[in-house]
């Protein structure tokens, strides 16, 4: 499989991690230099749901949130050390919380009254995108990797949710209504410039994610009557259907390589973590319990070991 250049982790947290997931899931060894890629989701065993992951092949699962409130909505940062998420767990409401790789050190970045939910990290690891309701309805805010200076970035009368990071840094894709329908935008990362790219007046368009290379955004959209993973040019030409399936897609992650993008699906019966080929071709169960798998989330590829190039 080609790989993109690796990231510099965290040692300790990456080893906490290799250590657990012996084989499998995109992980080998080249010398003495250990890779990884994994997928972290949110699981509901019962009613709340927490945040575990797995290699990105299925096998492996692992809790790393194990908490007694809501926890979803992972976000890796960039070099793979650290996973941003929502959490109910301190006082009832949703916050943005980061912990390291291995599930350690949960701390609270967002300590707001409001809603804050979505998290997204800027393929720089210094900020995180995120949706709150603290202006009396959902905007796109972003704040500092540590939580601090959070600003709003859409300041608009209408819902603005899902805000997804353009791998180059330069635009925040996001989901609005304020054409009357969900739809998907795109705005500098200042929040200037915001253009509608799907323009479906029909039906809701939602979810953006981007390819890694920056030439595609994968969506969620109703427009064939029921949820189905899209793709699109990132200037929303050339809508396509990846799944063309009569059950509901949501919630896609493309692999690092671009090669895969991994989404949830109800298709056998409850919703679980499928992958397919960047086509579309060859959806695959990751995941296979009686209970809710979703929001599925691809780690960068990492190493341990050996030289950095």
């Amino acid at each position: 499989m080609k790989k993109q250049p690796y990231l510099t982790v965290s040692v300790l947290a990456l080893a906490v991690l290799v250590s657990s997931y012996s084989g499998g899931g995109g992980e080998g060894v080249n010398g003495n230099q250990t890779t990884a890629s994994f997928i972290a989701y949110a699981y509901k065993a019962d009613a709340n749901p927490q945040i575990y992951v797995m290699n990105a092949d299925g096998s492996n699962p692992r809790n790393l949130s194990n908490n007694f409130e809501w926890d979803r909505s992972p976000a890796w940062s960039p070099d793979g050390s650290r996973i941003a998420f929502m959490s109910t767990r301190d006082d009832g409401n949703r916050e943005i919380y980061v912990m390291d790789a291995d599930g350690s050190n949960p701390r609270n970045l967002t300590n707001n009254a409001a809603a804050d939910r979505y998290p997204a990290w800027s393929p720089d690891g210094t900020r995180i995108a995120f949706v709150s309701d603290r202006d009396g309805n959902g905007e796109v805010y972003v704040m500092d990797a540590d939580g601090s200076n959070p600003r709003n970035l859409s300041n608009s009368a209408a819902d603005e949710w899902s805000p997804a990071w353009s791998p180059d840094g330069t635009s925040i894709a996001f989901r609005s209504d304020r054409d009357g329908d969900w739809e998907v935008y795109v705005m500098d990362a200042d929040g200037s410039n915001p253009r509608n790219l799907t323009n479906n007046s029909a039906a809701a368009d939602w979810g953006p994610a981007w390819s890694p290379d920056g030439t595609r955004i994968t969506f969620v959209s109703d427009r064939d009557g029921n949820s189905e993973v899209y793709v699109m040019d990132a200037d929303g030409s050339n809508p396509r259907n990846l799944t063309d399936n009569a059950a509901g897609d949501f919630t896609s992650t493309w692999s690092p390589d671009g090669t895969r993008i991994a989404f949830a699906s109800n298709r056998d019966g409850d919703f679980e973590i499928y992958v397919m080929d960047a086509d579309g071709s060859n959806p695959s169960s990751l995941t296979n319990n009686e209970w809710w798998d979703g929001d599925p989330a691809w780690s960068p590829i990492r190493r341990l070991g050996g030289d950095e190039d």
